[in-house]
């Protein structure tokens, strides 16, 4: 159980490498001005930690669920996501790339944001910003290297590599999730049903926040948009226990991860293809 999840991390991750060049990468980035990036980053980095606040106060969550939205919403680029897209039609390039672009302000933005949440409630916490970027070199930086650089050392080798890794890490990872879910069974039946209300809201707000910010309904919009409702509820897990401890924000987390697969596949299924472009350059 320890190592089986991280390995399937790895195989998906480094298969997602496989998939993403460094020019790609760049030109992915060049796509959106300087006014847009600014938006992107409020919907990311801002709009859902403070929703999570403001569903705190008009739901009766109770100080957990409360704390365990709140850490889902300042958690962005869950590490699984890039191929999540690509099966269900948006552009996995934009969203390897906006993975990329979210990592590397995580160790930043985030210690500051939960510095700030544990402000208003009158707690002193902080969450050491190198401690963040091992657990995201481990899980992101890492396998996308290797990825990328057996990609260019390798390109025929790689192309049938990345046959085996996808299936290999998707069963592996089902697999995980169901066991997970099973052990979280007790603590989920625990939780204040309202958690139920607040998590789908939560992942809506979140999706919708990219589509509004940034005003145009275009393919790369799209991407973002999906991307931006997955947030990484392992990093949640991770500060909750080991920084903040306090293992009843879980159930709230472990309910988010649930009702975000769900508004995704909602959104996926539902919301009209636009052609691919770049969002308005005003």
């Amino acid at each position: 159980m320890k190592y089986l999840l991280p390995a399937a991390v790895f195989m998906l991750m480094v298969s997602v490498g496989l998939s993403l060049s460094p020019r790609q990468l760049v030109e992915n980035w060049r796509r959106l001005t300087p006014s847009l990036w600014v938006r992107l980053l409020v919907a990311t980095f801002l709009v859902p930690p403070v929703l999570a606040l403001a569903l705190g106060h008009l739901l009766p969550l109770g100080g957990a669920a409360t704390l365990g939205l709140f850490l889902i919403g300042v958690a962005p680029g869950a590490p699984l996501m890039t191929r999540g897209v690509a099966k269900k039609g948006f552009d996995m390039q934009i969203a390897a790339s906006y993975q990329v672009w979210g990592a590397l302000l995580t160790p930043v933005l985030l210690p500051l944001l939960i510095a700030g949440g544990g402000w208003l409630y009158g707690r002193e916490i902080w969450v050491p910003p190198l401690k963040l970027l091992a657990v995201i070199a481990q899980q992101q930086f890492a396998p996308l290297l290797v990825g990328m650089a057996l990609m260019r050392l390798a390109p025929a080798f790689s192309t049938r590599l990345q046959r085996v890794l996808n299936p290999a890490g998707n069963l592996l990872l089902m697999g995980m999730i169901v066991v997970v879910l099973y052990k979280l069974g007790p603590a989920l039946m625990k939780a204040t049903p309202w958690v139920a209300l607040a998590a789908p809201l939560l992942a809506a707000g979140s999706l919708l926040a990219v589509r509004l910010l940034l005003g145009q309904r275009s393919a790369t919009v799209q991407t973002l948009s999906i991307c931006n409702a997955n947030r990484h509820a392992g990093l949640a897990l991770l500060i909750a226990g080991q920084e903040i401890r306090d293992q009843r924000a879980v159930p709230a987390i472990a309910a988010y991860a649930l009702a975000a697969m769900l508004v995704m596949g909602l959104y996926a299924k539902f919301a009209p293809r636009d052609a691919a472009a770049p969002p308005n350059q005003t």
